[in-house]
């Protein structure tokens, strides 16, 4: 009989461990670290170790990412009260820049708009290429990765020879009308295979808010 054959045959016939106990409790198996053979209860005892040391890893790295997400959740609140006490569309820009960077450490922040309704003494009303209005409009989720997109370098002034990160995040409400950029010189601050969940509801938060002062009821 192969192996396989015994591990099936023993898993069709429990009763094979009733019927024999005096064999199995005579079987010696060698143990999983070196050293003595054990008997196969011992076996299964250190087995079931194991699995506990491991499903305490798996709580531990669970309760960590959630004390992670209870954190961000609780800046993306702040945040969005910030905005929603902005007197006007400046005070609102100020405010998503300041949030993003002293409350999520993003060292770069870059913001432009292009509505029709947007003031043009806005710097974030500087124009921008019909190149980066098309990126904008394409991004169905924010875009993270080692490269400024779409001629965005620009944005960041000095700075840009230094940044190795980006994420870029659309401002649309029925349109596009705007972009959020986030840089870093750390290369793994912002990567392809990131969760965006967080960098979507910044987006959302901040275009709902400025659509209050651009398009009014």
């Amino acid at each position: 009989m192969k192996p396989d054959d015994v591990a099936a045959y023993l898993k069709d016939h429990p009763e094979f461990f009733e019927n024999h106990a005096d064999v199995v409790a005579d079987v010696l198996i060698p143990h999983p670290h070196g050293g003595r053979a054990i008997s196969i209860s011992e076996r299964q005892i250190l087995t079931l170790r194991e699995r506990a040391k491991q499903l305490e890893t798996k709580l531990s790295e669970m309760i960590q990412f959630g004390e992670e997400n209870d954190a961000i959740g609780e800046k993306v609140h702040r945040m969005t009260l910030a905005l929603i006490g902005a007197h006007d569309a400046p005070a609102l820009l100020n405010a998503a820049v300041f949030n993003l960077r002293e409350d999520f450490s993003v060292p770069h922040v870059a913001l432009r708009i292009w509505h029709p309704q947007a003031a043009t003494d806005m710097p974030e009303s500087a124009p921008v290429s019909e190149e980066i209005r098309e990126f904008a409009a394409g991004l169905l989720h924010p875009h993270c990765g080692p490269l400024a997109m779409a001629g965005t370098a620009a944005f960041f002034g000095e700075s840009a020879s230094l940044l190795k990160s980006y994420a870029y995040v659309a401002l649309r409400g029925k349109d596009t009308f705007g972009l959020l950029a986030l840089a870093s010189e750390d290369a793994q601050r912002f990567y392809p295979e990131m969760g965006t969940l967080y960098l979507t509801r910044i987006g959302e938060v901040i275009a709902a808010c400025l659509l209050r002062h651009l398009e009014p009821a």
